[in-house]
């Protein structure tokens, strides 16, 4: 049995959300630049390429590239052979979006439904976790910003609508969507298991790296053909109209009842934020 100590998992967790609101990764990066080549529209391209001038210099600066620095969403898988040690996992998680989002002058958006009182410090974070094999915690780190969230829906569909009820569906969020989510936006799609497990899948599915393809070819033709009608949409980059209103599309998927098709939609802006450690 490996023993982790809750302060390791503390530092990780302020680091990795410090880390995801300043730095874009390359694989974000890249997949703008393909799209500046991409992009039929002029205004499109320049646009693109001030998303890449503003990514940097938040770089360079040390400041949040987008302001709005989300809410904490944490993947974590836990190996079966792990045993963490001097406090919980939860409090651990709490404490490390805690020191990070006050570290890093991050701005801090949780609040009360109803009364919107900040809880000043961006906790409590979201927290999915998950039972693997093995001795090693994985930390998945992925700062949401609401201008994106919410434009996220599940509906659940009669079965007979099939793949083209869900197609409809998510062009229909991505055309209510419009210029607010910030294109070009990434869409996450979770298709099966229930209500809520459709829209945990639609989250896990913007964790894909970008131009990554479902091992499923059936799925994989399907987010291809998806990516190809959102960017018909005309929305374009920061819904100023062009050819480039998605970077990609992913979907996973499970299996449901007979009864049900449930099918979640997670969109994502341009400024992916996703950081990951294993310890």
């Amino acid at each position: 049995m490996r023993q982790i100590h809750v302060d390791t998992i503390i530092s990780a967790v302020e680091t990795l959300f410090i880390e995801a609101n300043i730095y874009l990764s390359q694989n974000v990066l890249n997949a703008i630049q393909n799209a500046i080549e991409k992009e039929e529209s002029p205004q499109g391209k320049e646009i693109l390429r001030e998303l890449i001038r503003n990514a940097e210099i938040a770089g360079k600066e040390q400041l949040p590239v987008c302001q709005d620095t989300g809410l904490a969403v944490t993947f974590i898988e836990i190996g079966q052979d792990v045993h963490i040690t001097g406090g919980n996992l939860s409090d651990a998680v709490s404490e490390g979006v805690r020191r990070g989002y006050q570290k890093g002058y991050l701005r801090k958006s949780c609040c009360h439904p109803f009364t919107r009182k900040n809880t000043a410090d961006n906790t409590p974070p979201i927290i999915h976790t998950k039972i693997i094999p093995g001795d090693v915690l994985r930390i998945t780190a992925m700062p949401k910003g609401g201008g994106s969230e919410n434009y996220g829906e599940v509906r659940m569909l009669i079965p007979a609508e099939g793949k083209e009820g869900v197609k409809s569906f998510v062009l229909d969020m991505v055309k209510k969507g419009g210029p607010n989510p910030c294109p070009p936006i990434i869409v996450g799609i979770g298709i099966g298991g229930n209500l809520e497990t459709s829209a945990i899948l639609a989250k896990e599915a913007l964790i894909v790296p970008l131009g990554v393809r479902n091992d499923d070819p059936e799925l994989a033709e399907l987010e291809l053909e998806i990516l190809d009608e959102i960017n018909r949409t005309g929305i374009g980059p920061q819904g100023y109209g062009g050819t480039v209103t998605a970077l990609d599309v992913h979907i996973k998927m499970l299996p449901c009842h007979i009864a049900s098709l449930p099918v979640a939609v997670n969109m994502q802006c341009h400024v992916h934020r996703i950081r990951e450690i294993v310890l």
